[in-house]
């Protein structure tokens, strides 16, 4: 299963963006998918995941501002940040499963900063 990452940018406080993550190798649709984030110095961290069923969590620092939603046509998880800080700093990965991850994408990077 291989997972790829992409969408991480430079952006300033207040800005948006969207991060996809495109599954290969597997059937995606049988998977509940994930995004973590590692910001320097601090341990990964998840930041939201859907279940096969559509059933979103978020962590509490994202709730209202980040909506994680999944194309199973496409085979692609997308996360949408918006009224981004930049405590957001950080590299998203993104992974399957849902207690435990088990596939992991190469990670993209974000920057919140003027």
């Amino acid at each position: 299963v291989q997972l790829q990452a992409s969408g991480g940018g430079l952006v300033q406080p207040g800005g948006s963006l969207r991060l996809s993550c495109t599954v290969s190798g597997s059937t995606f649709s049988n998977y509940a998918m994930g995004w973590h984030r590692q910001a320097p110095g601090k341990q990964r961290e998840l930041v939201a995941r859907i279940n096969i069923a559509g059933f979103q969590n978020y962590a509490d620092s994202v709730k209202g501002r980040f909506t994680i939603s999944r194309d199973n046509a496409k085979n692609t998880v997308y996360l949408q940040m918006n009224s981004l800080k930049p405590e957001d700093t950080a590299v998203y990965y993104c992974n399957t499963g849902w207690s435990s991850p088990n596939y992991w994408g190469q990670g993209t990077e974000v920057t919140v900063s003027s």
